[in-house]
């Protein structure tokens, strides 16, 4: 099975690092939540032993970034770069991401999210890196919009949820230019 690299990339209160089995009762404190994964598409984790599985079977062999917060040295999310299966000949990547709930509203996530967009478009040298997320999302929905990413439109009934059904998705992009410009004015 493939490794992908994963590097260790620091902000100034998160460390962004590979996921390691350890890690299992972190995600599960957090992913346990009903307002955290239906939110991502996934259902809130039974037990350890799942959030286990997920580290094992999912994160560890995907670009999948632990959320460390430095000061206490717990995880309280994840980060990932994944195939854009919209874009399959286009040099593209999706973004997706998830926090503990009981973080929100401290812009840990718009922190993490531009160190991995500087990833995305200064190491792996992207065009075009996306997002997606659901109608009624609106704290993710902030978050993208905050971090530059433009909004492209809503796709009906296409993204399947871990209960059956069927939701529809608010889509975004940032291509290299616009991040470059964003670069530019931060400087």
């Amino acid at each position: 099975m493939k490794r992908y690299k994963v590097p260790d990339i620091e902000t100034d209160r998160l460390k962004l690092r590979r996921w390691r089995r350890k890690d299992a009762a972190d995600l599960f404190e957090y992913g346990k939540s009903p307002n955290v994964g239906p939110s991502a598409g996934w259902k809130p984790y039974a037990s350890i032993s799942e959030s286990r599985f997920v580290i094992a079977n999912s994160f560890i062999n995907s670009m999948t970034w632990a959320l460390e917060y430095k000061e206490t040295g717990k995880v309280i999310g994840s980060i990932a770069l994944s195939e854009d299966k919209f874009r399959p000949d286009v040099n593209s990547m999706e973004l997706g991401y998830s926090l503990s709930e009981s973080y929100w509203g401290r812009g840990l996530m718009p922190e993490a999210a531009e160190a991995l967009i500087e990833y995305a478009f200064d190491v792996l040298k992207l065009d075009v890196l996306m997002i997606k997320t659901g109608l009624d999302n609106t704290r993710s929905q902030r978050v993208i919009e905050k971090c530059g990413f433009t909004y492209e439109g809503t796709l009906r009934k296409i993204y399947r949820m871990y209960d059956g059904t069927v939701k529809e998705v608010r889509c975004y992009s940032i291509l290299r230019e616009e991040y470059e410009k964003i670069r530019i004015k931060k400087s």
